[in-house]
């Protein structure tokens, strides 16, 4: 599909090589979003949240560097509540539930996410 609905969302928790009869394959271990498919009409992003199996982890699974086609910039989307004065941005990724795919942060993102 054209656009961003024919891509995929994944935040990258390790990148890896692994040899296989003597072929190496350079890999990451990824957590993936799931997409809104669906433009948020006060920003014009679109929305994507984290992807969870029944159990409630995280989906991850581990993926060929060919397949990763760039980064993405992820803007949470705040709630009713205040973060609290010792929120750091590393904590972001946990904290919210909802994100926004900034497709302003530079030319190559505006033109994938349109």
């Amino acid at each position: 599909m054209d656009g961003f609905a024919g891509l995929h969302v994944a935040c990258v928790k390790v990148f890896l090589t692994f040899s296989i009869d003597g072929t190496t394959y350079p890999c990451a271990l990824v957590e993936w979003f799931s997409n809104g498919f669906a433009l948020c009409e006060e920003t014009g992003l679109w929305h994507v949240y984290p992807d969870h199996d029944r159990q409630g982890q995280w989906l991850t699974l581990l993926v060929h560097l060919d397949v990763i086609l760039c980064g993405a910039h992820l803007v949470g989307v705040p709630g009713p509540h205040l973060l609290p004065r010792t929120f750091t941005y590393s904590d972001s990724l946990n904290a919210f539930h909802l994100f926004y795919v900034n497709k302003y942060i530079d030319y190559h993102a505006h033109e994938l996410a349109w």
